[in-house]
């Protein structure tokens, strides 16, 4: 949240800011999602376990980078089409918040639930350049703030629930997999920022920079 605060952090706000210039929309706030958990078939304790495996991915070069470090074959399946591609053994698994996991019922194909929390899903709250422009410098700074206070708001609402849901999905038959189990989450970060890196050279000191931030 801290490297992603429009007002504060000095990377979102160069990207802001470049955002704003060449596609005339603003980030004005973020909002907490919840951090994407990866689920399968079967226990996954490191990226060798998903060596040669279909994995669902979204259909975006980043994902496809992700998945490939995570050691899996990245395979595209739309969201509506998800639980029946997983029904049917055409993926082996997929990735997403806790929160989907249990609205989709992913629970009834799939059997673990791997804490690797790989990503963290914020999504911006954007609004037209142009409309921001007109607004006054005070109208504009109730928004920031506004937007400030929901996007802290969304933060204690994501994580209750992400804590809550862990015990509901163990109720629905999930069993959960942490580093105390043997998860190897470090191994999937070495490998995951191998394979990004390489597909995306120039992001390097942007990562570095997103990394460093407190």
């Amino acid at each position: 949240m801290a490297a992603t605060d429009p007002q504060k952090s000095e990377i979102m706000k160069e990207m802001g800011e470049r955002l704003a210039k060449e596609a005339n929309v603003r980030i004005i706030g973020r909002l907490y999602r919840g951090a994407r958990q990866m689920t399968a078939k079967k226990p996954i304790y490191s990226p060798a376990d998903l060596a040669g495996e279909r994995f669902r991915g979204v259909p975006l070069k980043l994902w496809t980078s992700m998945i490939k470090g995570m050691g899996a074959i990245p395979t595209p399946v739309e969201v509506a089409e998800l639980p029946t591609a997983l029904m049917t053994g055409m993926v082996i698994g997929q990735e997403n918040p806790l929160t989907m996991i249990n609205a989709n019922r992913l629970y009834e194909v799939q059997t673990h639930v791997m804490l690797t929390a790989h990503m963290q899903n914020v999504l911006p709250v954007f609004i037209n350049e142009k409309f921001w422009q007109s607004l006054s410098e005070e109208d504009r700074n109730l928004l920031l703030q506004i937007a400030a206070e929901v996007g802290e708001e969304t933060l204690a609402l994501g994580q209750k629930a992400e804590v809550e849901l862990i015990d509901v999905l163990k109720g629905k038959g999930m069993t959960f997999i942490t580093e105390k189990d043997g998860l190897k989450v470090d191994e999937f970060r070495k490998s995951v920022t191998t394979q990004v890196t390489a597909d995306f050279p120039d992001w390097k000191p942007i990562m570095e920079r997103i990394a460093a931030v407190k």
